[in-house]
């Protein structure tokens, strides 16, 4: 009976392995769905336009990213002319949309060509949200008539022209007339 007993259990172990070897063949796991994404859109900076002109090849409006500076507007436009005036140009300026870049020629005159080196505005101003630092680089203008520029607004809203402007304590017809294209009411 021993002898019969352990052939029973050699079978029993042997079906049983059999029967393991049969579920690990035949098991599937689930199936597992991977998605690909494709790779988002990589965020471009908004564009600005800026006007480009004077000693430049190729004078026009461009179209440059946001925190373009006057190097980057002058590169567009393909470069200075070997004429263009360059003692007071400031590269590193910051531009904004709807910004102007007139780069003069040597010796051209023009209301601006009277201004001191390094005040030289590349863009015109928005009168009626300029800060005080901004106003300064207006020709004639240094931090009195500034917060003089500043202190106006504040107490009589926004500027509406030029005559508005004439208002302010220490700008006369003569500063008015150098301001005349560099200001923007809006």
């Amino acid at each position: 009976m021993l002898e019969r007993s352990r052939d029973i259990l050699f079978i029993g172990v042997i079906v049983a392995i059999a029967l393991g070897i049969f579920v690990l063949i035949s098991y599937q796991p689930p199936s597992v769905t991977i998605k690909l994404l494709p790779p988002a859109p990589s965020a471009t900076p908004p564009l600005m336009r800026v006007h480009v002109g004077g000693a430049v090849r190729s004078p026009a409006l461009y179209n440059l990213p946001q925190g373009s500076r006057v190097e980057d507007a002058i590169a567009a436009a393909g470069g200075l002319l070997p004429e263009a005036e360059t003692a007071t140009l400031n590269l590193a300026w910051l531009l904004s949309d709807g910004d102007q870049v007139y780069i003069w020629r040597r010796g051209e005159a023009g209301i601006l060509a009277t201004r001191p080196p390094n005040s030289t505005p590349v863009r015109q101003i928005r009168i009626n949200s300029a800060s005080e630092q901004e106003l300064q680089q207006l020709p004639g203008v240094g931090p009195a008539l500034a917060r003089e520029i500043v202190a106006y607004r504040q107490q009589h809203g926004r500027f509406r022209s030029l005559s508005d402007l004439d208002n302010v304590k220490g700008v006369g017809p003569t500063r008015l007339a150098q301001w005349a294209p560099l200001l923007i009411f809006d």
